[in-house]
């Protein structure tokens, strides 16, 4: 048996500052901020009404990164509710990091479990000897976790730099050089909160001190960490995890493993800077493989076999809380056979090739000729608004406001004796919809 990864954790001292009654199964405490684990009805009317993605976005039926995202915010704590945060969040280089950070845990997740069952094998009764080729495989799982994180450190430097839209949240002056370390701090420590919540639901609802303990060694180093792990890593199980780019010294000269992954960068692996920029051209069938796991939209996943956590899932079949509907799963006759969205089928690694790291060094990459864009529907001005006042949007449908359900909405429209709107309206509405939506 495997042991349970939650029971190889425990927070450290000062992170358990509160040990009351307050902290229940209605929170979940990450970082030291409390998430709502629940909503109740009128929550939940409240956040499909007013916070959930409208119909006429794009891929308005399946569940994507900005679907996670709003459903976190909306159970985050007030403070993550504050106006620069909001605006950050909604930048392309933030939700570029998220999916990343999503793309790479789902390969962690993995790795550390097929870590955890081959320690299993190798010891008891039935005991399986370890021979080269095990070890080459391991090697070779090394090696694609690393590119996976080189692909996390590239969109984590834009953000630390304030490249492109997130210049104006750069911690440093223009012209007196000059952080605010305490407001910054803080502004880091929310974020890194955030994006752990936002990716155990994407996870599944998975691990999440595994997820809070890999993204503090991530983006902290682990002089700072919040979680200690106590899974007991040998010297050559952590060497699989972090790769050979790690290095631990002193906390003063400490940097966090991400910048460490761009500081040595091996020749085969530069094309990875470039993915999602440039269209990637070259006999590497990896990095073909990296960009095409990245590059494909949340929505199409199915069509390349490829799983990132529920993106890409029909929200048909989860709940407002994203959890799944196993009832409305049944409904649909998926099988072995037939899984386009990897729900009944067993998460697994392939067995990669015992010469495929080597036989990288003799692929070549030609000049590129195409330029890739981003097309991300980000919040609005309005509902970047209705985020920032939240909590008074909550409180007015609480107290007076009008939730329509859907029995409402059908009783209104029996009501109505109106002619509706006019056929031109009707016309100018599709059509605007229709040119949003498909390609021109």
């Amino acid at each position: 048996m495997v042991p349970n990864i939650e029971d190889c954790f425990e927070p450290k001292r000062f992170l358990a500052r509160d040990a009351s009654k307050e902290t229940s199964k209605d929170f979940i405490n990450v970082g030291g901020y409390k998430f709502k684990s629940l909503m109740d009805k009128v929550e939940e009317m409240i956040f499909r009404q007013e916070f959930d993605r409208p119909d006429d976005t794009h891929d308005s039926d399946v569940i994507l990164v900005q679907d996670i995202k709003n459903l976190v915010l909306f159970l985050a704590p007030t403070e993550m509710t504050s106006k620069n945060f909001v605006k950050f969040l909604n930048t392309e280089s933030v939700h570029s990091l998220i999916k990343s950070l999503i793309i790479y845990f789902e390969h962690f997740l993995k790795i550390l479990e097929f870590i955890l069952i081959r320690r299993e094998e190798m010891v008891g009764e039935n005991a399986q000897m370890q021979n080269q080729d095990s070890t080459e495989i391991k090697r070779i799982f090394s090696a694609k976790l690393s590119q996976y994180r080189l692909l996390l450190a590239r969109e984590y430097s834009r953000v630390l730099l304030g490249e492109g839209d997130t210049n104006k949240f750069y911690h440093m002056k223009p012209v007196v050089n000059i952080s605010l370390s305490i407001k910054d701090q803080q502004f880091h420590e929310c974020f890194l909160a955030f994006c752990t919540v936002l990716v155990w639901i994407a996870m599944q609802r998975r691990s999440v001190t595994v997820i809070n303990w890999e993204i503090d060694r991530l983006f902290r180093s682990e002089h700072f960490a919040l979680v200690q792990c106590k899974l007991g890593l040998s010297n050559v199980e952590a060497s699989i995890l972090y790769g050979n780019n790690y290095k631990r010294c002193n906390y003063r000269a400490q940097t966090s493993p991400l910048i460490q992954e761009l500081k040595n960068v091996e020749d085969e692996n530069l094309p990875i800077l470039w993915i999602g920029e440039r269209k990637y051209r070259g006999n590497d069938i990896r990095i073909a493989e990296i960009e095409l796991e990245y590059i494909v939209p949340s929505s199409q996943l199915c069509l390349i076999d490829v799983s990132h956590g529920i993106l890409g899932r029909p929200k048909k079949l989860y709940d407002a809380m994203l959890n799944i509907k196993w009832d409305a799963v049944g409904n649909e006759n998926y099988n072995l056979d037939y899984d386009p969205y990897r729900i009944i089928r067993q998460t697994f690694l392939n067995i990669p090739q015992l010469d495929a790291e080597k036989s990288r060094t003799y692929c070549q990459t030609y000049e590129t000729f195409y330029q890739l864009k981003h097309s991300n529907e980000l919040w609005k001005s309005n509902m970047i608004e209705k985020w920032i006042r939240r909590n008074d949007v909550i409180k007015y449908y609480k107290t007076e406001g009008m939730l329509t359900d859907i029995w409402m909405k059908c009783r209104k429209e029996l009501e109505d004796m109106s002619y509706g709107r006019r056929v031109e309206e009707i016309i100018k509405d599709f059509m605007e919809r229709k040119g949003k939506i498909r390609k021109k």
